[in-house]
């Protein structure tokens, strides 16, 4: 197949749910004829009268010019046989999320498209190789996968399989933009680049919460400091922890039980008492009255020290410097500053204040010497907001008075500091070196490029930074060593670093 150039051609969108109802009108709004296609008698007719009414509310609130809320809806009809499907240049599948059923439908248009008809299907999970399997022209399909809401979500993922035309991929990836979207190549691997590499960001939370390391309000406050926009359990109980879980098996399945991908007995248990979130009314939460305020804590002002040195290199100890500065202005005056330190943080006498490398505080305490240790989560957002929810723990010898010094430095550094288990990693810095370490093995297994992956992540998911922008921002050694910090206290298979990290360390 010749390169296809799509614009104007007709298209014909299978499946009259919502997200086909979505591409519909994207499809439309950008100028094509769009035929709109469900096996339910009615349905697409339905579809057309509630889209109408959703382009209406648009052009009462501005949002959309009357004139082109008409035209978008003018050009969407309604078929009632799959027959009618014939003459379209592009056909988009978005029904059921089956293989047996997905690739019926396919063999049933090869029968009734042109020879030169892409197609292309809106799975969020099947392999594309598998979905082409029987095809008469496999060539000519592609996957064009769409977030939801569609006509909000920037992404597409355009997924090519083995069979997959490099013609056929380009042709939909330029198409995708003329519909304003921002579309991203991927290979059709389990999960494509977002399902896969957003896995992390639940599976760290759940595995926290089954060591009971904290509650899911204080893991999601911190995560929220971080930049995301919903902490995990919130968003796990928006999506649904019977889709959530689903998803998590079927990639698991996928990659032939690889350990990193592994279901959460947590979360299984949720799914099994019908918890499912926001749509049973209890997940993590209850609702209506969904994530509970934090409990006010009043910590007190950090006893008189002799002497307060910063130590460490980067943009976290400058940090450090200015609010230990600011904290002790009242006192007349400042830390000193040891830059080339092994560690990052504040010596407060013989106490420590560490940063997370990975290492709990208890081997911290072991390196440095003292029982003395607390050690903080890694901000990842800089310079940090006043008030914002830090994660940290404290070696479990530590003295009792130091467990009080160590909330009160970190309120007078400016933050809100939430205790934890004395956890490898923490919250923050283990969840952002997994995503990143995930995205690693994306890049080098060909399925994106590190481009691709941080542009998926920011649009389809909302992440505040993309992977590999949180890599520039840390360091190589700095996600690594955090990863074989949780590989020597779990020893399994779940913890690796990505041999795409490991080449650069080296």
């Amino acid at each position: 197949m010749t390169q296809k150039n799509l614009g104007g051609a007709t298209v014909t969108v299978i499946g009259a749910g919502i997200m086909g109802v979505g591409i519909a009108q994207v499809a439309a709004q950008a100028g094509h004829a769009v035929r709109l296609y469900d096996a339910r008698d009615g349905a697409a007719a339905d579809a057309k009268k509630k889209l109408a009414a959703t382009l209406d509310g648009l052009a009462a609130k501005g949002k959309l010019a009357p004139e082109a809320a008409q035209a978008t809806l003018a050009r969407i009809e309604p078929i009632g046989a799959l027959g009618e499907a014939q003459g379209s240049a592009l056909v988009v599948e978005a029904i059921v999320e089956n293989l047996a059923v997905k690739r019926t439908l396919l063999m049933e248009l090869e029968a009734i498209v042109d020879a030169d008809c892409v197609l292309a299907t809106n799975t969020s999970s099947i392999s594309v190789t598998a979905l082409a399997n029987g095809l008469t022209r496999p060539q000519r399909l592609v996957g064009m996968h769409f977030f939801n809401p569609v006509p909000l979500m920037k992404l597409v993922e355009v997924v090519s399989g083995l069979h997959t035309e490099a013609a056929v991929a380009d042709a939909i990836f330029e198409l995708s933009k003329a519909w304003g979207k921002v579309p991203v190549h991927t290979r059709s691997t389990p999960g494509f680049i977002v399902n896969r590499i957003a896995r992390p960001y639940y599976a760290e939370t759940l595995a926290l919460l089954l060591e009971r390391a904290a509650e899911p309000q204080v893991l999601d406050a911190c995560l929220k400091a971080a930049g995301f926009r919903m902490g995990p359990c919130e968003l796990m109980d928006l999506i649904g922890h019977d889709t959530n879980f689903a998803v998590t098996h079927s990639v698991y399945e996928a990659n032939f039980f690889d350990k990193r991908y592994a279901p959460s007995l947590v979360q299984r248990e949720l799914v099994d008492g019908g918890l499912l979130g926001r749509k049973s009314g209890r997940g993590f939460y209850r609702y209506p009255e969904g994530v509970p305020a934090l409990p006010v804590a009043v910590h007190e002002a950090p006893a008189t020290a002799r002497e307060i040195t910063v130590h460490g290199d980067g943009p976290i100890a400058d940090w450090l410097e200015q609010a230990a500065t600011a904290a002790l202005a009242a006192q007349g005056w400042g830390p000193a500053r040891e830059r080339g330190s092994a560690w990052t943080g504040l010596a407060i006498d013989a106490a420590r204040l560490v940063l997370t490398d990975g290492r709990p505080a208890h081997e911290l305490a072991r390196a440095l010497g003292t029982h003395e240790v607390a050690v903080f989560d890694r901000p990842v957002v800089l310079p940090v907001a006043a008030g914002s929810a830090l994660a940290y723990a404290v070696h479990d010898g530590a003295s009792e008075g130091w467990r009080t010094q160590a909330a009160a430095w970190l309120a007078a550094l400016g933050v809100t500091p939430l205790p934890l288990a004395d956890v490898p990693g923490l919250v923050v810095a283990r969840t952002v070196a997994m995503l990143v370490n995930e995205a690693a093995d994306a890049v080098l297994q060909g399925v994106c490029t590190a481009e691709g992956a941080d542009a998926a992540m920011k649009l389809g998911v909302n992440y505040p930074a993309g992977p590999f922008e949180w890599l520039a921002r840390w360091s190589v050694a700095g996600v690594a060593g955090v990863i074989a910090a949780l590989d020597a206290t779990y020893r399994g298979e779940r913890y690796r670093v990505s041999p795409w990290l490991q080449r650069r360390a080296a």
